[in-house]
C-alpha cells in the first residue's frame, strides 16, 4: 500500500494571495494616490481647508478626469482594464491624462494656487512624461511610479518619519507582480522613475 501526499499548502493559499494583492493593487491605484496627495499637499501647503480645497482642484485634472475617462473606455470596450494591462493600449490614455494635467496646470497658475501644490503638479507631468517614453518599449508600472512619487513628496513635505511610506512601496510592487501584472524590473524602475521625478522636481520648486 503506497503512502499518499497532502495536498501542497500553495494550492489553497493561492487564492487568498491573490485576493490580497488585488486589495492592495485597486486601494493604492495611481488615482487615489493622485488625489489623495494632492489633498495632503494642499493642506501642508495652507494649513486650512483653503488648501484641501486646491488640492481637490489639482486632483480633479490630475486624477479623477483621467481615471473618468479610462473607466468610459473600459465600459466601451476600447481598453481590457482601467489598469490598461496591455501596452498599447495605454498610448491614448497616457496623452488624455497629459492632456488634462496641463489644463489643470494652466489653471492653478492662472489662480495663483499655492507654490506647493503648483510643484507636486510639475513633478506629477515629469513623471508621466518619464513613463511615457519607457512605455514605447517596456511596460513599466504606473503604480509603483506613483506610490514612490507620493511616498518622496510626503517624506519631502513632512519629514523622514514619513519614509516609512516606502513600506506601502513595497507592497504596490509585490501586488503587481503576485497579480503577474507586471515583472519585479518592471515595478523597480516604474518606482526608481517616480521617485526620481518627485525628488528633483517637486524638493526643486516647492
Amino acid at each position: 500500500m503506497t503512502a499518499t501526499t497532502a495536498p501542497l499548502p500553495p494550492t489553497a493559499a493561492a487564492p487568498a494571495e491573490r485576493r490580497s494583492a488585488r486589495i492592495v493593487t485597486e486601494t493604492l491605484s495611481p488615482a487615489n494616490l493622485v488625489i489623495g496627495v494632492l489633498l495632503v499637499i494642499g493642506w501642508h501647503s495652507t494649513d486650512s481647508l483653503q488648501g484641501v480645497g486646491w488640492g481637490l482642484l489639482a486632483g480633479t485634472f490630475c486624477g479623477g478626469l483621467p481615471i473618468a475617462y479610462i473607466v468610459a473606455g473600459v465600459r466601451r470596450g476600447r481598453w481590457t482594464d482601467k489598469h490598461l494591462k496591455v501596452r498599447t493600449q495605454r498610448w491614448i490614455p497616457l496623452f488624455v491624462t497629459l492632456g488634462s494635467v496641463l489644463i489643470g496646470t494652466g489653471l492653478l497658475l492662472a489662480l495663483d494656487a499655492p507654490r506647493e501644490v503648483v510643484a507636486l503638479v510639475a513633478a506629477m507631468i515629469a513623471g508621466l512624461l518619464l513613463t511615457m517614453a519607457v512605455t514605447v518599449w517596456w511596460k513599466v508600472s504606473v503604480h509603483t511610479a506613483v506610490a514612490s512619487g507620493v511616498a518622496v513628496v510626503i517624506t519631502v513635505a513632512y519629514g523622514w518619519w514619513a519614509a516609512l511610506l516606502f513600506l506601502g512601496v513595497a507592497a504596490v510592487g509585490w501586488s503587481r507582480v503576485s497579480l503577474r501584472d507586471h515583472t519585479k524590473a518592471q515595478v523597480i524602475v516604474g518606482a526608481i522613475l517616480g521617485g526620481t521625478a518627485a525628488a528633483v522636481v517637486f524638493a526643486g520648486l516647492r
